[in-house]
C-alpha cells in the first residue's frame, strides 16, 4: 500500500523559507514522476514542482527560481525547499506520485496522480 505523509508546513513573513517533506512507502517504481501540489482557498489544486527519478524537474512559473524540488531515493523522502515566500503562496501543500511514467508535459494534472498525502498548510503573512 502506497502512503505519503508531508510535514514541515507552517506560518512565516514575506521573504522567509520553509522546507517541506514528504515520506513515502510502499511505492517502488523504477521510473517515475513526483510532485508538489497546493490549493489555496476557494481555488483549484495546482501544480507546484514535479521531479523524475532521473533528478529532471519541473516548475510552475509562479515559483521558478524561488522553489526547489529534490528527492532522497535512498530514503524515500520527497522534499519541497521554498524560499523568499510571498503572500500568495499561502495554501495547503500536497506531494503526490504518478503510477511510474515520467513527468513529461503533463506533469500538472490532476488525473496523473493516483497517490496523495493529506496535505500540510502553509501560510504566509505580509
Amino acid at each position: 500500500q502506497v502512503q505519503l505523509m508531508e510535514s514541515g508546513g507552517g506560518s512565516v513573513q514575506t521573504g522567509g523559507s520553509l522546507r517541506l517533506s514528504c515520506a513515502v512507502s510502499g511505492y517502488n517504481q523504477r521510473s517515475y514522476c513526483m510532485a508538489w501540489f497546493r490549493q489555496a482557498p476557494g481555488k483549484e489544486r495546482e501544480g507546484v514542482a514535479a521531479i523524475e527519478e532521473d533528478d529532471t524537474t519541473k516548475y510552475a512559473d509562479s515559483v521558478q527560481g524561488r522553489f526547489t524540488i529534490t528527492h532522497d531515493q535512498a530514503k524515500n523522502i520527497l522534499y519541497l525547499q521554498m524560499n523568499r515566500l510571498k503572500p500568495e503562496d499561502t495554501a495547503v501543500y500536497y506531494c503526490a506520485a504518478d503510477k511510474g511514467l515520467w513527468c513529461g508535459v503533463s506533469w500538472k494534472l490532476l488525473k496523473n496522480y493516483p497517490y496523495w498525502g493529506a496535505g500540510t498548510q502553509v501560510t504566509v503573512s505580509a
